[in-house]
């Protein structure tokens, strides 16, 4: 009854948004909250009712007390079977372990990602605006545009392909 009571504290709203669960998770996790309380509700009700059998009602209801008699005999040798879940809890165990192990790789490489992330950010928010730079410093940052206009200029082509296509024409001429 102490797990009903702390369920009931729990504030999953909130849970489910800090964590930032999407709509399907969070679907699929208020089914199974349900089911789970329609079957410790179940659970209840079975549990509360009696389990054993009263034999002496029927005799004395019934007229063939052979019945009642094969009866008595057959619950008195039942055995439940038992089943090794061993092998079960065992696979069960190392899918846990393979999960875990693939959870804490895939932390690994989230960290080292926001890492990267957050370098690269606070790379952006130190640069200097783009209408600051100057031609020197955007060849020296990237050689492959020098090497392009230096062609461009070797061919006596002074116009930059697509230009006219997306800016238009503005000569007067």
């Amino acid at each position: 009854m102490a797990s009903k009571a702390v369920a009931a504290t729990v504030d999953f709203a909130r849970i489910y948004s800090s964590l930032g669960l999407g709509k399907e998770t969070v679907a699929a996790l208020q089914a199974f909250r349900k089911r789970h309380a329609d079957a410790q509700r179940i659970h209840s009700q079975l549990a509360s009712q009696p389990t054993t059998v009263d034999l002496e009602h029927y005799r004395s209801v019934l007229r063939n007390k052979a019945v009642v008699d094969e009866a008595e005999k057959i619950l008195r040798e039942f055995k439940p079977v038992t089943y090794d879940v061993n092998a079960h809890i065992k696979a069960i165990e190392t899918f846990e372990a393979k999960a875990v192990a693939k959870a804490k790789e895939t932390t690994e490489k989230i960290d080292a990602e926001l890492k990267d992330l957050q370098a690269t950010l606070a790379n952006i928010e130190e640069a200097r605006p783009f209408e600051d730079l100057t031609s020197e410093e955007v060849g020296k940052a990237h050689p492959r545009i020098v090497e392009a206009v230096e062609t461009m200029l070797k061919k006596g082509k002074w116009t930059v392909p697509g230009y006219k296509e997306k800016f238009g024409d503005l000569s007067l001429m």
